[in-house]
């Protein structure tokens, strides 16, 4: 399976169940729904940063020279547009179930403007997360070649004594 298929199917599976515990919460606790919908969004973020971390730092060990490193910035975008609409789909069909409120919004909303939403909430937290762990990943190289010198001069050192 591609890289960008299975991000784009976890990342927009979580999304539509998101979109459905809070549907279900606001129906019992309306008056909660600031502090429940910027929960599902922090939740949503830290999965997408936490993956792009794993994958810049997975890309980087892999390919030490910057200059060399994988396309992460189209897996990312594929898995962003993928993901938000299919998941804009699903949440359509799903709003046609009894007991579930998602919003009663439109396909055309859903495909369009919540899906360009989704899109951005997992392309671009996703390309952050890309550039921490890359950042990360380089430095904890750099980290090892700076330590593996100092143990060559310390030994050079202590053979002149």
């Amino acid at each position: 399976m591609n890289a960008w298929v299975l991000r784009a199917v976890a990342l927009g599976a979580l999304t539509v169940v998101l979109r459905t515990v809070l549907g279900l919460a606001m129906i019992y606790w309306p008056t909660n729904g600031a502090w429940m919908r910027i929960l599902c969004l922090v939740v949503l973020l830290a999965a997408v940063v936490g993956w792009g971390v794993l994958d810049g730092r997975a890309d980087r060990r892999a390919n030490p020279d910057p200059e060399r490193g994988a396309d992460l910035t189209m897996r990312w975008l594929k898995a962003g547009v993928v993901g938000g609409i299919g998941s804009g789909v699903v949440s359509w069909i799903l709003d046609f179930a009894p007991k579930f409120d998602l919003g009663d919004n439109g396909l055309l909303f859903e495909v369009s403007s919540g899906a360009s939403f989704i899109i951005l909430m997992i392309f671009v937290p996703g390309m952050i997360g890309v550039t921490i762990g890359r950042y990360l990943a380089g430095r904890e190289s750099r980290g090892n070649t700076n330590a593996s010198a100092d143990t060559v001069v310390l030994n050079k050192e202590s053979a002149s004594v």
